[in-house]
């Protein structure tokens, strides 16, 4: 039996939905997956700033590090809670091991970077490095 066109445009638009679906679970219900710890990114003149959603993390739990001036990597785990004799009827949290990094806007001071993590949100403050800084040209006329 051959497909007419619409045969396959309500095929195509189910096969869709399902897609949305299966992938809706993993993501931000869009139908796109989501990467995690989902991050804010800004800066202003002297610092970039980073802050991460990590709701049921301990400190201990998480790694940090800013490598070559410009790239942040987070990394930790969420460990599974131990219900005994449970029957689980619903798990949409995630768990386990995770890891994020990203090419920063710009070179950061390292050295000087500092994390806060208070009520499940991370929170670093990384100076840009002096080369990294705005800097006012000053223009002289004839």
């Amino acid at each position: 039996m051959l497909n007419t066109p619409w045969q396959s445009l309500v095929e195509m638009n189910r096969l869709g939905s399902e897609m949305d679906r299966v992938f809706g679970r993993y993501g931000n219900g869009s139908g796109r997956a989501t990467a995690f710890p989902p991050l804010n990114l800004w800066e202003d003149d002297d610092n970039l700033y980073v802050e991460a959603e990590l709701p049921g993390f301990e400190l201990d739990d998480l790694e940090i590090y800013v490598t070559g001036g410009n790239q942040l990597s987070i990394s930790g785990e969420r460990k599974q809670p131990e219900h005994e004799a449970a029957v689980w009827h619903r798990r949409e949290r995630a768990f386990g091991k995770f890891r994020r990094t990203l090419e920063l806007v710009g070179r950061v001071d390292s050295d000087k970077v500092s994390a806060h993590f208070n009520n499940g949100v991370l929170m670093l403050t990384m100076p840009k490095a002096e080369e990294a800084k705005p800097r006012r040209i000053e223009v002289k006329a004839n």
